[in-house]
């Protein structure tokens, strides 16, 4: 029986390949406010702090619209007893802001993830998207390090 459903399964995958019934969206790398000119940040977690600012937000400017958004998460470390919360924010020109992310994880090392994509919100402009990679309460995740990065797509 799957054997002669294969030939059938076939056909959408051809035509997808071939273009005729498929449109490719563009995706573009956001840059990061405050960087150095590449899209990809490097961080490490550290303690929060009493006073002055954590390294724990990263934000990336939007220079136009798209129709979504990709955030892509890699550990360059890991204790394998820690935990990470990781948050993602969609923020906006009216100073509102919409959290698209919201996970406790404990990646292995070099294992990359993506979230979304997420779509662009009707009546909103969108100014920045926000990472934040923090500590909690877990004095294992102290010192992990990680790499980040946001795509716009069209």
């Amino acid at each position: 029986m799957l054997s002669r459903l294969l030939p059938l399964l076939a056909v959408p995958l051809l035509i997808g390949s071939t273009g005729v019934a498929s449109t490719a969206q563009t995706c573009r790398f956001l840059q990061p406010i405050g960087g150095t000119g590449s899209p990809i940040v490097a961080k490490s977690v550290g303690a929060g702090r009493i006073f002055g600012k954590t390294n724990w937000n990263t934000d990336f400017i939007v220079d136009q619209p798209y129709s979504s958004f990709k955030f892509f998460f890699t550990a360059n470390s890991s204790d394998a007893n820690a935990t990470y919360p990781v948050e993602a924010f969609m923020k906006f020109t009216d100073g509102s802001n919409l959290q698209v992310v919201n996970e406790s994880m404990n990646p292995p090392i070099g294992r990359g993830r993506m979230f979304g994509p997420f779509p662009a919100i009707p009546g909103k402009q969108a100014s920045q998207m926000n990472f934040k990679v923090g500590a909690s309460n877990d004095p294992g995740a102290l010192g992990f390090s990680y790499r980040i990065s946001v795509q716009g797509c069209n």
